[in-house]
């Protein structure tokens, strides 16, 4: 019989890389959208709140219009970046602004409040959250659920927001433990303005839920323009502080906020809920319980289709290796019973290629790399392969 050598390179199970592009392009594409989409939202968020509650800003999200007009009634406005400058221009003469007051540490919150108690001026917090207004304001605790309305009447006797009217201060909720405290524009029974009249020196504290009122696109809506007019213009001055991140005024290293600190107030809550609707999907995803059931099939399959089925199986993943198996170990198991060999040592070299060899004229050699050789190289060897077990089967039938 004429052999043909079969090549002696070997090929791997293990995807290739054009394969995994193929699998995973998808995902990867759905990643970049993502990743496009919220670099994008971020530029336009950015680009709309830039310069936000600051006096020197035109943007919408800025302040200059009510610095503008304040100016206009002799009032006077200076913007301070740190916590020094904040607590040396506090006075009987002056307001002074806090506009995000979460961004102070505890210390330096607790540095000025001190000033502001002893100044005799007024003081007000621009949307200051459960991290700030305790210490700021003792007394007032900021509710976790915000306001659903944005415009709200006054409903309480301060005569600012009697005169203003309708205001937009709908956003962050408060309640008080002081009696003589205004409570206004209440949104279901909790306030979104408290003023806090100080225990002594004549000066106030103003706590304002949302910093609507404050932007030069609100500015002309309701009574926005009247109640901030009246709640800056107290005094012959306003100082302006715009906490940065950068200030290390008054604050140690190791009074800084945490991790968990910086998430949004809810975050628990909401990680709970995604994670019993993740649960939710597995358990309605997954495999019931139990064992398998067999079931007849509909209609009947020839055998040649599950073949050719199996066979452009292979041909896809590039699986010459498994299908040379195949094809080796089905030549092997019909060879064994007719070579005079039982069928559990049909796959054992030691057993099977003799009684071959006694049967067939040759070189044992041969038998031995076609029935157990290595795996083909490229398409081409594995159809010579096969031609080669089929030739090998009929010589055998035949003698």
């Amino acid at each position: 019989m004429t052999t043909v050598a079969p090549p002696t390179t070997t090929t791997s199970t293990a995807p290739t890389g054009r394969l995994l592009w193929t699998r995973s392009r998808g995902i990867a594409l759905a990643v970049v959208l993502v990743l496009a989409a919220a670099v994008a939202m971020a530029a336009v968020r950015s680009t709309a709140h830039h310069g936000e509650l600051d006096p020197r800003s035109a943007d919408p999200y800025g302040s200059r219009a009510v610095a503008e007009l304040l100016a206009q009634r002799g009032v006077s406005t200076r913007v301070v970046t740190t916590l020094d400058a904040a607590r040396s221009a506090t006075g009987p003469d002056t307001t002074l602004l806090v506009a995000v007051p979460d961004r102070l540490t505890h210390r330096q919150q607790d540095l000025l409040h001190s000033a502001m108690a002893d100044s005799g001026g007024r003081t007000v917090l621009v949307a200051a959250g459960g991290w700030s207004v305790e210490r700021l304001a003792p007394g007032v605790t900021a509710d976790p659920a915000v306001s659903g309305d944005s415009t709200l009447a006054p409903d309480c006797a301060l005569p600012e927001a009697r005169r203003a009217g309708t205001a937009d201060t709908g956003g962050i909720r408060y309640t008080t433990a002081h009696l003589d405290a205004d409570s206004c524009y209440p949104s279901k029974r909790l306030a979104t303005l408290l003023r806090l009249p100080a225990a002594s020196g004549g000066g106030d504290t103003v706590v304002l839920g949302a910093p609507d009122i404050l932007y030069n696109d609100r500015l002309d809506e309701q009574g926005n323009a009247s109640l901030a007019l009246q709640l800056l213009g107290s005094r012959p001055h306003l100082v302006w502080y715009l906490p940065s991140l950068s200030d290390a005024s008054g604050a140690p290293t190791d009074d800084r906020k945490g991790f968990f600190d910086l998430l949004p107030s809810g975050w628990l809550w909401a990680t709970l809920q995604l994670f019993i609707a993740a649960v939710l999907a597995a358990f309605w995803r997954a495999r019931r319980f139990g064992p398998l059931v067999a079931e007849k099939l509909p209609v009947a399959i020839r055998a040649s289709e599950t073949t050719e089925g199996r066979a452009r199986l292979y041909r896809k993943a590039n699986a010459r290796d498994r299908a040379a198996d195949a094809l080796r170990s089905a030549t092997r198991t019909r060879l064994a019973p007719l070579s005079g060999v039982p069928a559990a040592q049909a796959h054992t070299p030691e057993a099977l290629l003799p009684a071959l060899s006694a049967r067939l004229p040759g070189d044992g050699q041969d038998l031995h790399s076609l029935l157990f050789g290595p795996p083909p190289g490229d398409d081409a060897a594995l159809i010579t392969l096969t031609d080669r077990l089929d030739a090998l089967e009929r010589e055998v039938r035949r003698s």
